[in-house]
C-alpha cells in the first residue's frame, strides 16, 4: 500500500525546533561512549580491506558539529593499521539511532560507496519501536520533505537553527515499513517496525513515522510532545551490499541495544 501523505499531517511540531543534532548539556547517553581501542574493536560487525561495519552507539554523534565535542570520528584512529590511515565515514547516523555504520578504509572504497548509496545499491534495515500502531500491517510511505534553515537574528538565537518538515516542495522520501509486533504503552499501544528506506533523507524515518500517526518512543521533536533527546528507539539493524562483481557480499547485523530492549521484548521480540 502506498501512503501518500498531505504537508499539513497533523502529528508533527511546529518546524521551529533548533539543530535536532545539537547536545543539551543534561542529556542522556544510552549507550557508553568508546573511550579506548577495545571498545571500538568490540563493536566491529564486519572488516575487510576495504571497510568496516561497526555499531555505533546510541548517543553518539559521528562528526564534530555544533556543540558537539565528543565524536565518532575522534575514535576512529583506534581502527587504523600501525602508520597507516583511519577509515573514514561513508556515510551518517542520527547521534541517537545506534547501529550499523560503514567506514570506508581507501579512497576507491569511499568513492564507491558514494555512488552506491547514490544509486541505492546499499541495503539498508532498521528496526524501530513506535508510539502508535499503524492501520495497515505493511506500506510504502511517500512524503517529501523539506530541510528549512533558520537564520540567527540580532535579538535572538546566537547561532542558526534547522528543522526537516513535510513539504511538496521537499525532497523526495519514500520508505518501506512493516509491523513486525506489537504490545502494550502510551495511549494506543505500540508497535515493533521494520524500515526500509528507499531514499536517505535527514531524519527521514523519524518523520516518516510521525507523518502516519507512529512517532518513535523517544522522538523529542517530531512527536506530540517536545521532550529531552536522548532516548530514541530507532536502531540501523542491517547492512548488505556488494563492492563489485569480484568482492563478495558484506551482510551485517547489528544486536538490539539496551535501551531499546524492553520495549522490544513488550512488542514480541525474542533475544536469539
Amino acid at each position: 500500500m502506498l501512503r501518500r501523505m498531505p504537508p499539513d499531517s497533523p502529528n508533527l511540531l511546529p518546524p521551529d525546533a533548533p539543530s535536532p543534532d545539537a547536545p543539551s548539556p543534561d542529556t542522556p547517553s544510552p549507550d557508553a561512549p568508546l573511550p579506548n581501542a577495545e571498545a571500538l574493536q568490540a563493536r566491529v560487525l564486519h572488516r575487510d580491506a576495504l571497510c568496516f561495519v561497526i555499531d555505533k552507539p546510541a548517543g553518539l554523534a559521528v562528526h564534530k558539529a555544533g556543540r558537539i565535542t565528543d565524536h565518532l570520528e575522534l575514535y576512529l584512529p583506534h581502527l587504523a593499521e600501525p602508520g597507516g590511515e583511519p577509515p573514514k565515514l561513508a556515510h551518517r547516523l542520527d547521534r541517537d539511532t545506534a547501529g550499523c555504520l560503514i567506514l570506508g578504509r581507501t579512497p576507491w572504497a569511499l568513492k564507491r560507496f558514494g555512488q552506491m548509496f547514490a544509486a541505492g545499491h546499499v541495503e539498508k534495515t532498521y528496526w524501530a519501536v513506535a508510539d502508535g500502531i499503524p492501520e495497515a500491517e505493511s506500506g510504502v510511505i511517500d512524503l517529501p520533505l523539506l530541510k528549512r534553515i533558520e537564520p540567527k537574528s540580532a535579538t535572538g538565537a546566537a547561532r542558526s537553527s534547522w528543522t526537516i518538515l513535510p513539504h511538496p516542495d521537499g525532497q523526495p522520501a519514500v520508505t518501506e515499513y512493516r509491523v513486525l509486533g506489537t504490545g502494550p504503552g502510551g495511549s494506543a499501544g505500540r508497535s515493533w517496525l521494520e524500515l526500509r528506506p528507499r531514499t536517505g533523507r535527514t531524519h527521514q524515518i523519524r518523520l516518516h513515522c510521525a507523518a502516519i500517526g507512529c512517532p518513535l518512543v523517544g522522538e523529542p521533536f517530531y512527536g506530540p510532545a517536545r521532550i529531552p533527546p536522548g532516548n530514541l528507539h530507532l536502531l540501523a539493524r542491517s547492512v548488505a551490499f556488494r563492492m563489485a562483481f569480484e568482492y563478495p557480499a558484506v551482510d551485517a547485523v547489528a544486536p538490539a541495544p539496551a535501551h531499546m530492549r524492553d520495549a522490544l521484548s513488550a512488542c514480541g521480540w525474542r533475544d536469539g
